[in-house]
């Protein structure tokens, strides 16, 4: 059985309450149910920091034991260097994701330090994203 693990990073721990124009009006929790009813075959797992340092220790942690990452470094995309760091050390593959289309945002949010060291980046379809991504990995 494939084991794949999700990161997210700061502030989507609000999903659901946090600016439903952009992320919509349900939790990751909720939406983290429906992907584990939906991928009976996979051990799927599910990770949540607001701290950098916290996200780079997972990452690491799993990083040579799982078949893959779906990571939503959300913020921390854009402004960290040590994120990428750890993705380029590891072995398992990571697929970027984002809720909403980064390029359609603030310019600030059109770089992703990430980016290069993963396996494909999707964006902008909601929390579907992160189904798209599962799909890739498995």
């Amino acid at each position: 059985m494939k084991k794949i693990i999700i990161i997210n990073g700061p502030n989507l721990n609000l999903l659901g309450v946090r600016e439903t124009s952009i992320y919509g009006d349900v939790s990751f929790d909720n939406y983290f149910k429906e992907l584990k009813e939906f991928y009976k075959t996979i051990e799927l797992d599910y990770y949540q920091s607001n701290i950098e340092g916290e996200i780079i220790n997972k990452i690491q942690e799993v990083g040579f034991s799982y078949d893959g990452i779906v990571l939503n470094a959300a913020a921390y995309t854009h402004t960290s260097v040590g994120i990428a760091d750890a993705i380029s050390a590891i072995q398992s593959p990571v697929i970027e994701v984002h809720i909403s289309n980064i390029y359609s945002r603030e310019k600030i949010r059109h770089t992703s330090l990430i980016s290069k060291n993963v396996k494909g980046v999707i964006c902008g379809f909601g929390l579907n994203s992160y189904n798209l991504a599962l799909n890739a990995l498995v």
